[in-house]
């Protein structure tokens, strides 16, 4: 009884050992330490960082880069960029405004809005599944002509005055439930839907096996042209969600709205763990490379460091993360 006992204790210790180690080894692991020690570094320092409106308008602010970071994080698990999502943020902005100020219902102006983001991920997905264009041309290009569909639909002026259901607007994106801002419990129920979806269903399988070697993908029979569609409509519409949450926070749309937010998205993706090769990526890993991106921008407020900075330590942070997942390939590949 005793030898047996001795045996299970020591698998037990052997399985924990295991865990431990490949949660050490995890890039995400790390991320979200950085994030936690920046928070409670930042308390020590300042006054004002862990006051309760401040955390309310941080974990407000990183919501809305964690929830496109989730759709870049597919789209960069599939083997591909997507360039275009700070303006569908802005053309879905604008399709929500321009229909609600005109009169219309929030009930229509929303699905609307999601529907023109849908479009703009159909139209990539497409061309890049179909056309054979390189996602990297077809984003970009999509990043210029959605801005400008933005600035013409809107006569590049700025709207804030949405009709009968103003008020409900901003208070989807302005507005808190139980003192948690909305745009977080909407990153909190797409991230878990999202995990769900990588986790636990085919399309997850599918999309990482096509990122880790399409070809072996075709050979298996994965549909890999519609799956790749389905990628890029994901992330669009992710873009889109944000695109009505920001014009409820903000009370108003411009056309510069999202102007810049790609590389934000692309860095909380790569910061949290996702693979710029392919296959590789998680929807918390998103989240916690949002949540580090906004502490960081947030700690330099606080600091009095200028906000100019905040590029070069995005900018570093990404080389940061690519250098320690390419390490890590060598070291497993030795």
């Amino acid at each position: 009884m005793s030898t047996a006992n001795s045996l299970a204790d020591v698998i037990d210790q052997s399985e924990h050992r295991g865990l431990r180690s490949r949660l050490i080894s995890h890039q995400t692991f790390w991320v979200f330490m950085a994030a936690i020690l920046a928070c409670l570094a930042l308390s020590v320092l300042t006054d004002t960082f862990a006051t309760e409106r401040n955390l309310f308008n941080v974990s407000r602010n990183f919501a809305f880069v964690g929830i496109i970071a989730l759709g870049m994080t597919a789209v960069i698990a599939s083997g591909g960029i997507d360039l275009s999502v700070g303006s569908t943020v802005v053309l879905s902005s604008m399709t929500v405004a321009v229909l609600m100020s005109a009169g219309m219902p929030f009930w229509i102006g929303v699905p609307a809005a999601l529907a023109v983001a849908i479009l703009v991920g159909v139209v990539n997905g497409g061309l890049i599944a179909y056309a054979g264009m390189p996602s990297f041309v077809v984003t970009l290009g999509m990043l210029s002509v959605a801005r400008s569909l933005a600035m013409v639909l809107s006569n590049n002026k700025m709207i804030y005055q949405f009709g009968p259901d103003h008020a409900l607007l901003l208070a989807l994106g302005g507005g808190s439930t139980m003192g948690l801002p909305n745009p977080l419990i909407a990153l909190v129920v797409l991230a878990a839907i999202t995990g769900f979806l990588f986790r636990w269903t085919r399309w997850g399988q599918h999309l990482f096996a096509m990122g880790g070697n399409e070809n072996a993908a075709k050979l298996t029979g994965i549909p890999v042209k519609q799956l790749k569609v389905s990628v890029y409509v994901f992330s669009a519409l992710t873009a889109g969600i944000t695109g009505v949450l920001e014009v409820g926070w903000l009370g108003g749309v411009t056309t510069n709205l999202g102007q810049g937010m790609e590389l934000s998205v692309i860095a909380a993706a790569v910061i949290g763990g996702a693979n710029l090769a392919g296959g590789i990526g998680t929807a918390f890993g998103a989240l916690v490379g949002a949540l580090l991106i906004e502490v960081i921008r947030n700690s330099l407020i606080l600091l009095g460091i200028s906000t100019f900075w905040q590029g070069a330590f995005v900018g570093s942070f990404i080389v940061i993360a690519v250098a320690f997942d390419r390490f890590r390939s060598i070291r497993q590949s030795g």
